[in-house]
């Protein structure tokens, strides 16, 4: 079985001027998944979008799906925005038949985009557990199949980053096996489900305040088991030297980095899988120490993975982080409670995070909003720079 699809986008109300792809035939092997690289895309446009698709054995077309997106400003304009950014959403815990509660309160915000921070679905956690391709598949099917879920994604373009849960297993790394289910295998249907295009670590810049960067904690990591010190990894060399780079070469006003795990912490007892743990403590102190020495005025670590909301800074090296939360308030859970040599917020419950940027004469302000599942505002960070 086969079929076949093309998308269509147009910055005009009435799609005039629509530019249309080719044609792309997808089966089984993808499942019957693409990606398009979109061209002749205007900064700070807003687009609307037309996916067509046809079943090869009917020869039926079926009625197109409508969506939009907003590309980013040049870099050398500024424009006020507000993206948001969710993790850690299980199925059997969502909180509603139609999917979390957190997609209609994103969506009554209006975001320019949302950042998925990892765990985006649960191979372990959520029955059936999946060993193989196929029941992998069918948790990103099951998922993203949920109306709340594709309401979201038609009304806003989407960044996405992946952790241990929708790579294999908890606390993951390469070679492992679940069943028939290799790592390596789980780094491909990652690839099929979600649109990546490039390399799993890069950077965007929106406008002249705002660059973000995504990175990848699973692809380069060295076993958790293996004892700590330099040699020691989650990003590898070359991500970190990536990182490092580019970071220092931004002269945006603002500069976020989108973790899909901790860097501040803290994080309970036991885990030995991040930034935030011993088990990670040398590549940790090392990332820490540069983002002081470097960064230290405009920078901020927003992160997933974390089954609570907090916003933490670390006592030594004063890096500023906030935990977004998990997607729902029956995942919540875990925390290792207040500690008030990090913690200037902390919350067991569900929910996201929204950012915004607003300029203001010869100011720039960032304002971090910790909110609940309903969309409530429960803690409220603000910052400004001069420019």
């Amino acid at each position: 079985m086969a079929g076949r699809i093309r998308v269509s986008y147009s910055p005009n109300a009435d799609f005039s001027d629509a530019i249309a792809t080719d044609w792309v035939e997808v089966n089984a092997g993808s499942d019957f998944s693409h990606q398009f690289a979109l061209k002749g895309l205007r900064p700070a446009t807003r687009y609307k979008y037309l996916v067509w698709t046809q079943t090869l054995v009917e020869g039926a077309f079926h009625a197109p799906l409508a969506g939009y997106f907003e590309t980013a400003p040049s870099p050398d304009a500024t424009r006020d925005l507000t993206f948001c950014m969710m993790t850690c959403q299980g199925y059997p815990d969502r909180g509603h038949p139609d999917g979390h509660p957190i997609y209609p309160s994103m969506l009554a915000i209006k975001p320019k985009f949302v950042v998925y921070a990892g765990d985006n679905v649960y191979y372990d956690n959520d029955p059936p557990s999946a060993d193989s391709v196929e029941l992998a598949r069918y948790h990103w099917q099951r998922m993203f199949s949920l109306p709340r879920i594709r309401d979201m994604l038609l009304a806003a373009g989407c960044y996405f980053t992946k952790d241990d849960h929708d790579t294999l297993a908890n606390d993951t790394w390469p070679g492992a096996k679940e069943g028939s289910l290799t790592f390596a295998k789980g780094q491909d249907i990652y690839r099929q489900q979600v649109p990546l295009g490039g390399p799993c670590f890069r950077t965007f810049r929106w406008g002249k305040d705002l660059q973000i960067w995504l990175t990848d904690g699973r692809d380069f990591r060295s076993p958790n088991k293996m004892p700590d010190g330099p040699d020691k990894s989650i990003w590898g060399r070359e991500q970190k030297a990536w990182f490092k780079k580019t970071v220092k070469e931004s002269d945006a006003t603002w500069k976020l980095l989108l973790s899909p795990t901790p860097i501040v912490g803290p994080d309970r007892k036991g885990k030995n899988d991040n930034h935030a743990n011993e088990g990670f403590q040398t590549e940790g102190d090392e990332l820490r120490k540069w983002m002081q020495a470097n960064v230290p005025e405009n920078f901020f670590v927003l992160c997933g993975d974390r089954h609570w909301q907090y916003y933490s800074i670390h006592p030594e090296t004063k890096v500023r982080e906030f935990s977004v939360g998990p997607a729902s308030n029956e995942h919540a859970s875990g925390s290792p409670g207040f500690d008030k040599t990090y913690h200037q917020y902390h919350r067991v419950k569900g929910g996201f995070l929204a950012v915004s940027l607003k300029r203001d004469g010869g100011r720039s302000e960032i304002r971090f909003e910790h909110r609940d599942v309903d969309g409530r505002i429960v803690n409220e960070v603000k910052f400004e720079r001069a420019v």
